[in-house]
């Protein structure tokens, strides 16, 4: 999946804002479970948040982001206190639900 401009996370971070946690990843990190219940989610809602229990530390959370964003290909929208915010488009183009804007002239007021 291509790389969001920074435009684009903040679009969809703010989609994200009124959305509950949907994944969450405890003492065992990620685990073939977490990456399963993501690609549900994902192909389910396109953008979900993903919630840290067990993990405190700022560093410790951006390499679990990092490894999920690499194992469900998708991107990372953003990592806001211990959730990450994680989009990937529909494979199919009718049943996509969001659509990123392209340019800063495409966001809605």
């Amino acid at each position: 999946m291509e790389e969001l401009q920074g435009f684009q996370r903040k679009y969809l971070r703010g989609l994200a804002h009124g959305i509950k946690p949907v994944v969450f990843v405890g003492q065992k990190g990620v685990t073939d479970a977490v990456i399963l219940s993501m690609e549900e989610a994902l192909n389910a809602h396109e953008l979900i948040k993903v919630k840290f229990i067990d993990f405190k530390e700022k560093e410790s959370k951006q390499v679990l982001s990092e490894e999920l964003k690499d194992r469900t290909d998708s991107c990372l929208a953003g990592t806001i206190g211990h959730m990450s915010i994680f989009y990937r488009p529909n494979k199919d183009p009718k049943k996509r639900q969001i659509t990123v804007p392209k340019t800063r002239k495409d966001i809605p007021a």
